[in-house]
């Protein structure tokens, strides 16, 4: 059976909050991977505030532990309740109270249709639409199958040659959609951390722990296939950055992230 998103993201009220199950599909080697974790976290303030034109626009993540798959808690405090903009703050928990997640969730009503006055989408111009023929989905026998766990229930196809900025910097170009199920507000907002580390690029590889995350939702994903740019403006001894642009089928902007993470040691 194909493991599906939505069943990740499913939720059960308990006191002061929810609980949730993230299995072992949904990890990066042994651990959770942290988009999904945002997502859900994401997933737990819009249930918690109940308004339902409201979506998550704006995700701030602290990443403080690392969880096992299996069941995790997640604890909501309704910070503001307004006519345009709500506020929830999330811990994502496991075992003993042990804070693995810590976010504060900003709500609103998104941009959906409108045209906007200024867009410079960085992907378009890169991305064709849908994965050109050769691109090949993460599975078996792909360099990505041995740690990247999320390819069962994603169909996740990242261009393998490389790709650089005018400064140099590298450009990480992914095709994703889910294997069974739609594209949705919280799909793509797992997608701005979908990449392979950008620290890959100067061969630091292992790993890369997302220290802090934010994702802005800009839009509602069309379904089909997002493309998804990933760059950097600097990876250091010690941390560097990383960038997702996240852009639905009809060339939208859906979700933009930035996040600081640590390098692996050599």
């Amino acid at each position: 059976m194909i493991p599906r998103f939505g069943d990740a993201m499913a939720l059960h009220p308990m006191d002061h909050g929810f609980e949730g199950n993230l299995n072992e599909h949904w990890t990066i080697g042994p651990k959770i991977h942290g988009g999904v974790m945002l997502a859900l976290c994401a997933k737990a303030a819009r249930e918690a505030y109940g308004q339902t034109n409201f979506e998550p626009v704006a995700v701030s993540a602290d990443f403080l532990s690392a969880p096992d798959p299996g069941s995790v808690q997640l604890v909501t405090t309704v910070r503001k309740r307004g006519r345009r903009i709500g506020l929830v703050d999330v811990e994502l928990d496991q075992g003993e109270r042990r804070t693995c997640v810590r976010a504060v969730v900003t709500l609103g009503e998104p941009e959906h249709r409108a045209e906007p006055l200024l867009s410079a989408n960085p992907v378009t111009p890169l991305m064709a639409p849908e994965p050109p023929p050769g691109v090949e989905s993460i599975g078996p026998g792909h360099p990505a199958a041995a740690i990247n766990n999320l390819a069962r229930g994603c169909d996740i196809r990242p261009a393998l040659e490389e790709s650089y900025t005018a400064a140099g910097a590298p450009v990480f170009k992914i095709w994703v959609r889910p294997k069974d199920g739609p594209v949705d507000v919280l799909f793509a907002l797992m997608c701005g951390d979908i990449s392979v580390p950008a620290c890959y690029a100067v061969n630091r590889r292992g790993w890369a722990p997302t220290v802090q995350l934010t994702a802005y939702l800009r839009g509602l994903p069309a379904d089909g296939w997002l493309r998804v740019v990933c760059t950097t403006a600097q990876i250091g001894q010690d941390w560097f950055d990383e960038d997702h642009t996240v852009v639905d089928s009809t060339g939208r902007i859906i979700v933009q992230t930035r996040q600081l993470a640590l390098v692996p040691a050599q």
